[in-house]
């Protein structure tokens, strides 16, 4: 539905109504359900969330056909459908997390941290944060306690979480990313503020954004967030979706071009348009 301009997010009612012009009763949404038997009421609600996805799927696959964007769908889910892309290595589990941590030495024992973690999610199959919530591996990875004693003073461990066998092996992890390569742990990411034009070149590319996304009626969300165009405005070869694909036809390229100064925003008639300045 993004795709089909709908927007980032739409409600099913709205959709219904949208597409079929009908309007769904809610009323019942709120009712008791573990009663029996069900109302025709509700049992008339309950329909209504199925009844009218043949019809909405019909109009959006016309809609992607007669728009020429079934590629585009065909592109995210490529993504979506490859196992690869749920694949989680406990070794990568670090890559993950923001870098919070106050050296390199505190950044090998968030490696390791972060890898028992994994492990321990994967065994057990429940959410990382069940294990240890990301603050408690910050937390740890910067105070490096080598004991359960130690363990017990950090607040972001709950009382008498020194007592149980997870201290123990957050202890080891501590002393074996203290004990770790220092080769095998990468330099910290120096997180300096973007400078002036880079920051300047960010507004540009947002209203660049918002153009090309109301011109397309695309959701500007599904083609470019703000960590792509932070990366657009400050490295010189990004390496991001927006400038991969469809998104790159619709805004990736235009952006790159706006960068360089080849390209110039302007109004006409309350519509921003870019135009081509002559600069190469």
């Amino acid at each position: 539905a993004m795709v089909c301009g709908f927007g980032e997010s739409v409600s099913y009612v709205n959709l219904v109504k949208k597409v079929t012009g009908r309007d769904l009763d809610k009323s019942s949404r709120f009712t008791d359900w573990s009663r029996r038997p069900l109302s025709e009421k509700q049992l008339t609600y309950a329909l209504g969330d199925v009844t009218h996805l043949r019809d909405i799927y019909t109009y959006l696959r016309t809609e992607l056909a007669t728009t020429a964007r079934a590629s585009w769908l065909d592109e995210e889910m490529a993504e979506l459908t490859d196992p690869a892309t749920y694949e989680s290595h406990p070794d990568n589990a670090w890559q993950r997390l923001k870098m919070r941590v106050k050296n390199r030495k505190a950044l090998a024992v968030l490696m390791e941290l972060a890898a028992w973690r994994e492990r321990m999610a994967q065994t057990q199959d429940v959410p990382r944060g069940r294990i240890l919530r990301d603050e408690a591996l910050y937390d740890i990875a910067n105070q490096l306690p080598t004991s359960t004693d130690q363990l017990s003073e950090l607040r972001t461990l709950s009382e008498g979480f020194s007592r149980s066998q997870r201290a123990k092996d957050i202890v080891d992890a501590v002393r074996k990313g203290l004990d770790r390569d220092p080769k095998t742990v990468p330099p910290l990411p120096r997180n300096q503020p973007l400078s002036a034009e880079a920051t300047a070149i960010i507004e540009l590319l947002k209203v660049l954004l918002k153009a090309a996304a109301a011109r397309h009626r695309v959701a500007p969300r599904l083609i470019a967030g703000s960590e792509d165009l932070e990366r657009i405005a400050s490295e010189a070869e990004p390496d991001v979706p927006a400038l991969k694909g469809w998104r790159r036809q619709l805004f990736g390229e235009d952006a790159l071009r706006l960068k360089r100064g080849e390209l110039a925003l302007t109004l006409s008639k309350g519509e921003v348009l870019a135009i081509a300045t002559g600069s190469r």
